[in-house]
């Protein structure tokens, strides 16, 4: 079930009224109402993953209980390392086991050996990534005394489970999500109101922005090798704008549901492109996942003490990791290189904490020096993007070669009908996002507006683009395939 789909969009009003109407007076209700819905809404997609989800769950609420409960350290180790071994294995299989088995072989034909090696012919599970990194920071919590075992099932689950998070993030911590979970909530009209305004936002990014760009993104990726370079190049922007306006789009819906519930969900992306230096960026793309990694993998490491040596070593490992996280496929583990490539400067240099103020705090426009940071930066992203979008290592680095080759003019495209309209959008959502840069989302500053017309005719303008690029067919997330 798709967050912008007809299914979608009567599946939330009956959740919601049943929510607030139904059972109001009863948190165990609320929750059990949660839980049903979130399984629905999973079961939407393929019910025969239901088992591994259910399983997943329940394996790190029992091993949570036992960790909690043991009688000694060796005991506590065992419960701990059963549900991590586990996790990763099923993780392991499902996303990872054709590509180690590809992979090997191709090795062993570079050493002079064919050999045919068997792989599975089976579906990734969708939102696999998220939910197991849910119950894996909860498991590595409990061990590390932290947080205490969770005891109502329920309530775990739909912490692992809560249908507006459920399949792309954002990767939730116990710490955060489990209190608001056990705590009575009331209807807050305010913040539901606000909460549907975030929704809108992500629905004009994702069907208005991602979507009319990767129609294009698509064309010239392609038929890249019939193309000037200054369209590849042109077709690269589109995909940075097209995965920004998917992910950080879902993350918006997914925190305005939410919200419509009462619950507030971490913020997953904070106008990454608006970022000074990559460090920046990697504060602000992705940020539960960043952070998950930072807590769980590069502090345990040692992170950025120790020797220069280390350090490097350190951060190698977080990128090339979070790159593989992405996909069974080496165009991510070099996205992931590359990034690390990007960061390891400033690391050395001690400048990778520089870039923690506002931007152009209290002016309307930034200085030559952030303009300058925010473009160089906005480039490198945007040319490691060519490695993520591609299907191979040598489409990509063929697609980069090609856009060098026949550079071409940007003038004769920029008015080429086809691309001048996603262009326009492409600058009103900078515009918007560039404007509401202190704001928790962009349209929370309509609210400021004094005269309601201006308001309501903000809205009707965004849901009449919604509704005229929302196609018959929808558009699934990218981030699903992870």
């Amino acid at each position: 079930m798709l967050f912008n789909s007809l299914n979608f969009a009567l599946f939330l009003p009956v959740v919601f009224l049943l929510y607030w109407l139904v059972t109001h007076k009863s948190l165990k209700l609320q929750n059990a109402l949660l839980f049903a819905a979130s399984y629905f809404f999973y079961a939407c997609w393929d019910w025969r993953f239901l088992f591994l989800l259910f399983f997943s769950t329940f394996l790190d609420f029992f091993t949570g209980l036992k960790i909690q409960n043991a009688s000694t350290q060796s005991v506590k180790r065992k419960w701990f390392w059963l549900s991590i071994i586990v996790n990763l294995g099923f993780l392991g299989v499902f996303k990872y086991f054709n590509f180690f088995a590809d992979s090997f072989a191709q090795l062993l034909t570079l050493g002079g050996l064919k050999v045919n090696l068997w792989s599975l012919n089976v579906i990734l599970p969708v939102g696999i990534s998220f939910y197991t990194f849910h119950g894996l920071s909860y498991v590595i919590d409990i061990y590390y005394s932290r947080i205490n075992s969770e005891k109502n099932f329920i309530d775990y689950a739909v912490f692992v489970g809560f249908f507006p998070l459920l399949v792309a993030g954002p990767i939730e911590r116990a710490t955060h999500l489990l209190p608001q979970i056990k705590k009575p909530r009331t209807f807050d009209y305010p913040n539901a109101v606000d909460g549907a305004r975030q929704i809108l936002w992500g629905l004009f990014k994702k069907i208005v922005i991602a979507d009319n760009c990767a129609v294009a993104v698509n064309q010239i990726f392609e038929n890249s090798g019939g193309i000037y370079g200054s369209e590849l190049m042109l077709g690269a922007l589109f995909f940075s704008f097209q995965i920004y306006g998917d992910f950080s789009g879902y993350s918006d819906i997914a925190l305005g549901v939410a919200r419509l519930f009462g619950i507030e969900l971490l913020r997953n992306f904070s106008l990454p492109y608006f970022s000074r230096d990559i460090a920046e960026f990697w504060r602000k793309w992705h940020i539960s996942l960043s952070s998950w990694f930072r807590d769980y993998l590069y502090i345990p490491l040692g992170g950025s003490k120790g020797t220069t040596g280390q350090k490097i070593k350190n951060t190698f490992v977080i990128f090339l990791v979070s790159g593989f996280w992405h996909g069974a496929n080496w165009t991510f583990i070099f996205w992931g290189l590359l990034h690390a490539l990007y960061y390891i400067p400033l690391l050395i240099k001690g400048k990778n904490r520089v870039n923690t103020s506002e931007i152009a705090a209290d002016k309307l426009l930034p200085n030559f020096k952030e303009l300058m940071g925010m473009l160089s930066t906005f480039a490198l992203v945007t040319f490691a993007w060519i490695f993520f979008r591609a299907d191979n290592l040598g489409a990509a680095f063929m697609y980069i070669k090609n856009m060098l080759k026949h550079p071409g003019t940007f003038l004769s495209i920029y008015f080429y009908s086809k691309y001048a309209l996603i262009i326009t959008f492409i600058l009103l959502m900078i515009g918007i996002e560039w404007l509401g840069r202190n704001a928790h989302h962009p349209l929370y500053l309509i609210d400021r507006l004094k005269l309601r017309p201006l308001r309501f005719f903000t809205y009707l303008i965004l849901m009449g683009w919604i509704f005229l690029y929302c196609k018959g067919e929808q558009q699934q997330f990218i981030y699903f395939q992870f």
